[in-house]
Order: structure tokens, then C-alpha cells, then sequence
């Protein structure tokens, strides 16, 4: 079975979808329309450099290039989970925390599986290694980035009680329990989600990748249940390496909670607001 080739033209017939619904965000006033298009032109562009990117890189295979290409993965997505924070912590560790939970967790889980798992030849393959590094990272920043919004969020509006637990003689993990294990179940909450609606409700991206190109059914869900498998893992480990590291620096050496560690996103908060108003 050969895969259908896309014209430009057939691309250009799904574009108009989301033209269609810029213009009915302008016609409600719903204020958008300028983020929708812009969202669509960057990830052409991004989709498309990145095409050209890995044709080379399957052209060189090479351990180097591959371990560079992970890298810049791992360093944007680090930066994705830093900018979606409402409150984050400030200097470096908004940056640090993100992007060493990533790697902690994505990038361990996915040598696991090339090494232990696919067993391609060579291990890093990129044509397995690239893939399987993206879909990880891409739901394992989604998890951390929630998980770590919640906490700093719950940690300020809920500073009366934490101090109120450190004043009874509680220590810092005690005081912030609370606030911890809420962020982490809501940083897998997506995950679970997605696993339990799986051939269900709908049918996971790669599995129907593959189907498209001509690969087995059987064969497609196998892959796709490796994949799910291994997001959990990335997730469920990020999120609470992440969310554990963030607890601990909102505490000094002396047990006091330090809400001056975090920074407001002024950007944010403004958008917040005026969607709101």
C-alpha cells in the first residue's frame, strides 16, 4: 500500500478551515482571530523546516547530530513549560526545574525504550529516536507545565494555611503536601485521559499515521500502546520530579515559605484579565 501524496492544493482546502474560523472569531468579537492565525503560520513553518531537518538527519545518521537534535528538543520544551506558568520561579530555576524534570524523565524513558524496547540498529536511529523523543516531550511538557501552574498557584492563595501549618511546627513537606499532590494528579490528569479514551472515543495520532501509510493494524496498535505506555511514564515521573523540585524552592533552609521566589506574568495576567472583561 503506497501513502497518498498531498498537493499544495489539498493543503490549502484544509487552510481554509481555519480562515473560516478566524472570520466567525471576528464576527463574535471572541478576540483570537489574530492568535489563531498566527498559531497556524508557525507551526506550518515549523512543520515544514522540521521535514527538511529530519531528511537530512536520516541522510546522516549519526549519534552527534541526533544527540544535538534532542538537545534543542529538550532546551524549547524546558522553555514551553516556563512560559505557561501564571506565577514562575524566578532566575533561573523557572527554566531549570522545567527542562531537568524533562530530561529526567523524556530523554531516560526514551533510551530505555530504544535500547531495551525497539532495538533498532544503531539504538538512535533517528527515524525512531526523533519521533519517539517528540511525542514523549510534547505530552510529558503538557503534564509538568500543569502540575507546576497548580502548585505555585494553590502555594500563593493558599499562603495563610501553609504558614498556619509551619507555625504548628509542621515542616516544609508537610505544609505543602497538600498542594503538591494536587498538582501532581492534575500534571497526569491528561494522560489518563487519553489512555482511557483510546480506541474508544478516538483513535491516537501514530496509530493512524501508521495505518495511513500502509502499516498492519495489528502491528499500528502495538506501537501506539508502547507509545501511550511510555508518555505515562514520562508524564507521571516528570510531574513529580518537577512539582518536588518547585516545592522545595519555595522554601528557604530555615523552613519559611518564599513567595517572593515566584514572578507574576504580567503578559499573561493582562491577557487573563481582558479575556475576561
Amino acid at each position: 500500500m503506497s501513502v497518498l501524496a498531498l498537493s499544495p492544493f489539498d493543503l490549502a482546502i484544509a487552510a481554509t478551515l481555519v480562515l473560516a474560523l478566524a472570520a466567525l472569531s471576528l464576527r463574535l468579537q471572541l478576540g483570537v482571530e489574530r492568535q489563531l492565525l498566527f498559531s497556524a503560520a508557525r507551526s506550518t513553518l515549523q512543520l515544514l523546516l522540521i521535514g527538511v531537518v529530519l531528511k537530512v538527519l536520516f541522510e546522516n545518521a549519526q549519534l552527534l547530530w541526533v544527540a544535538l537534535m534532542a538537545g534543542v528538543m529538550i532546551m524549547l520544551a524546558g522553555r514551553e513549560v516556563m512560559v505557561r506558568q501564571k506565577r514562575r520561579l524566578v532566575g533561573g530555576w523557572g527554566f531549570g526545574v522545567g527542562t531537568l524534570s524533562i530530561f529526567v524523565s523524556s530523554f531516560a524513558i526514551t533510551v530505555l525504550a530504544l535500547l531495551v524496547v525497539i532495538g533498532s540498529d544503531p539504538w538512535y536511529a533517528p527515524q525512531y529516536a526523533i519521533p519517539l523523543l517528540g511525542m514523549i516531550l510534547g505530552n510529558t511538557m503538557n503534564g509538568i507545565a500543569l502540575g507546576l501552574d497548580r502548585l505555585t498557584q494553590d502555594a500563593a492563595q493558599k499562603r495563610q494555611i501553609i504558614e498556619t501549618r509551619l507555625a504548628l511546627g509542621q515542616n516544609w513537606k508537610q505544609a505543602i503536601s497538600d498542594c503538591r499532590r494536587e498538582a501532581i494528579r492534575v500534571g497526569m490528569i491528561p494522560i489518563i485521559n487519553a489512555m482511557s479514551a483510546a480506541g474508544v472515543i478516538s483513535l491516537p495520532g501514530m496509530m493512524t499515521g501508521q495505518i495511513l501509510a500502509g502499516t498492519p493494524p495489528v502491528e499500528a496498535v502495538k506501537y501506539q500502546i508502547l507509545v501511550m505506555f511510555l508518555i505515562a511514564g514520562g508524564t507521571g515521573f516528570g510531574t513529580v520530579v518537577a512539582v518536588s523540585l518547585a516545592a522545595r524552592r519555595l522554601f528557604d533552609e530555615r523552613q519559611r515559605l518564599r513567595l517572593d521566589r515566584l514572578a507574576l506574568d504580567q503578559g499573561r495576567h493582562l491577557h487573563l484579565e481582558v479575556a475576561r472583561r
